[in-house]
């Protein structure tokens, strides 16, 4: 099967999103939604919910550390699979330098997890503010060059499957959480 009009028309149309090289508030936007999905911050927050939290709290935030998790190594095999270089840039060099590999988005598939997760689990005003923020922050990742748009549709098809199966097995596999 030839992909190649396939990855030209991925090129061009995330091409066309790009505002890397662009200075202004759209540039400014998409480099903070581009980095608010990072892991660290989101394995931080969570860690301070946890170790601060008590019961709810707690079965909540490590439900989202165990998910976060699994949802990292499932990415992380899917790049060692498919091995596609991020477009060319300068824009976020420490993703560049530690992550080579575009597809699947791994801020895309976080994004939606925690979406979909806290959508299931609570608090509905979080929840609301997820489900904005996670496709934005799946643009913003194309928008600042660091993952073309098929690579972002994949994460949001990895962390909305991930979501699922967290969903569903959670109350069986660890029923204390």
């Amino acid at each position: 099967m030839n992909l190649r009009p396939f990855l030209e028309a991925d090129a061009r149309w995330s091409g066309r999103l790009r505002v890397a090289e662009r200075p202004g508030l759209l540039h400014f936007l998409g480099g903070v939604l581009a980095r608010s999905g990072d892991s660290w911050f989101w394995g931080l927050a969570l860690g301070v919910i946890w170790a601060l939290g008590e019961g709810h709290w707690k079965v909540w935030s490590l439900r989202l550390l165990i998910a976060i998790g699994a949802t990292a190594v499932l990415v992380f095999a899917l790049k060692l699979v498919f091995r596609r270089r991020r477009p060319e840039g300068d824009w976020g060099g420490i993703y560049r330098s530690t992550d080579p590999h575009s597809f699947p988005s791994g801020h895309a598939a976080r994004g939606v997890l925690l979406a979909m997760m806290v959508s299931a689990m609570g608090p509905a005003w979080l929840a609301l503010i997820l489900i904005i923020w996670a496709p934005l922050v799946a643009l913003a990742r194309v928008a600042m060059g660091l993952h073309y748009l098929s690579d972002a549709l994949a994460g949001v098809v990895v962390g909305g499957f991930a979501a699922a199966v967290a969903i569903l097995v959670f109350p069986y596999a660890l029923p204390l959480l």
